[in-house]
């Protein structure tokens, strides 16, 4: 099998519900992403045979493959292919995996995985809206197999299962929120972040002729145990989750370049890291989010390494409940884990996080000159991405 290396990974800075980046059309945000992507590594976007992006709600602005929309909004060349992937919340990261087994297989040479979601645009779940007058995705056959639960539910399901409290998920929401104060006050992630000229806002809210540059995440709060316990559940009246220990609503894009070692060499490229293995695993639909654990035991094994084996881990805060879960299932050290904070502090916007993730992970191992990384997500529908990567350079 080829080896695939990663050459660069970057993002937009993760725009809060409503905020600066809502102004901006989804694909112009993912065109802006692949076009600086492509222009700081200087290589010529004919190279790129396949772009692989990742999109959960594919309806309106999001829809008609929004991949290769983004890539010709962009200006690139017209030869090059594009798929957009719903995996549901790792359909980003999902689209990494796929990228990897194009290269691997060697069907393309050099591939670009992405993905985008501007969720104040197209709110979570508006392309199975019964306003659309278009049925519903779950038939009524599904319940005489599977119990139907919300994401929201299957959190608090998975709290109770692992004896995780509302203590505890506040605990986790508040160092979520000062790692990542802390990433910025560092400038942590000085090298991945790709800035953003977007429609300014008049008083109304409105999208005018000005612009103004976004270079930041919008997302953190500032806050405390005490202002974290006054918040209200989320899921149940007397549940462990609230908006504080929760993901945000949020708008981003994310990029990440990919390609064989051989062609990295060719082109006089020094890849940042290698991709070990991927996976996607099927997970129990009722807790649905546990998908973590299962991948990241599956990624574990197939490569005979142990837990302690993993410098960083980048496992995405969809609940607080979900990583203190797989934490605590794979012995993981919580230390290691999203050490920069996560989406309770950074925002998800769902179809571009598991880019983000990547992105983070590629670019903390060269900060802290550590070696290897694990990245997963869990997904609607019980399902869990996972990609085990380590640095070269």
């Amino acid at each position: 099998m080829t080896d695939v290396v990663i050459i660069d990974a970057v993002r937009t800075p993760i725009g809060r519900r409503n905020g600066s980046l809502s102004t901006v059309h989804p694909a112009d945000l993912l065109a802006m992403t692949l076009k600086g992507l492509l222009d700081r590594n200087e290589i010529n976007p004919v190279e790129v045979e396949q772009v692989v992006g990742g999109c959960v709600s594919q309806v309106g602005e999001q829809s008609f493959n929004i991949t290769r929309t983004a890539w010709l909004t962009a200006g690139l060349p017209i030869t090059t292919a594009a798929t957009t992937v719903d995996t549901q919340c790792g359909s980003s990261q999902q689209a990494t995996n796929m990228a990897t087994a194009l290269i691997a297989s060697g069907v393309v040479d050099v591939a670009i995985a992405c993905g985008v979601e501007s969720m104040s645009r197209i709110p979570i779940g508006a392309n199975s809206s019964k306003k659309l007058g278009l049925g519903v995705p779950i038939p009524k056959s599904y319940f005489a197999q599977v119990e139907f639960t919300s994401q929201f539910e299957g959190a608090e399901r998975i709290a109770d299962k692992w004896g995780i409290t509302r203590a505890d998920c506040d605990e986790f929401a508040l160092r979520s929120q000062e790692l990542a104060a802390g990433a910025w006050n560092e400038d942590r992630f000085g090298t991945q972040v790709i800035s953003v000229d977007a429609p300014a806002k008049d008083d109304e809210d409105n999208p005018t002729s000005d612009s103004v540059t976004v270079t930041r995440d919008e997302g953190m709060r500032e806050t405390t145990l005490e202002k974290l316990a006054t918040l209200k559940p989320v899921a149940r009246e007397n549940g462990v989750h609230t908006a504080g220990s929760s993901s945000q609503i949020s708008d981003g894009s994310a990029a990440v370049l990919m390609m064989s070692a051989e062609k990295a060499e060719e082109l006089g490229l020094t890849p940042r890291a290698r991709v070990i293995d991927t996976c996607l695993v099927g997970v129990d639909p009722v807790l649905m989010l546990t998908g973590p654990i299962d991948a990241t035991e599956r990624l574990l094994a197939r490569n005979n390494r142990s837990i302690t084996d993993v410098d960083l881990f980048e496992i995405n805060e969809a609940f607080a409940s979900v990583v203190l879960a797989w934490s605590r299932e794979t012995g993981a050290d919580l230390s290691r884990t999203n050490p920069n904070g996560g989406a309770i502090a950074l925002g998800h916007p769902l179809g571009a996080t598991g880019a983000f993730l990547l992105t983070k992970a590629v670019h903390e191992l060269q900060r802290t000159d550590t070696t290897t990384a694990l990245i997963s997500m869990c997904c609607g529908g019980g399902l869990g991405t996972g990609t085990l990567i380590e640095r070269l350079n």
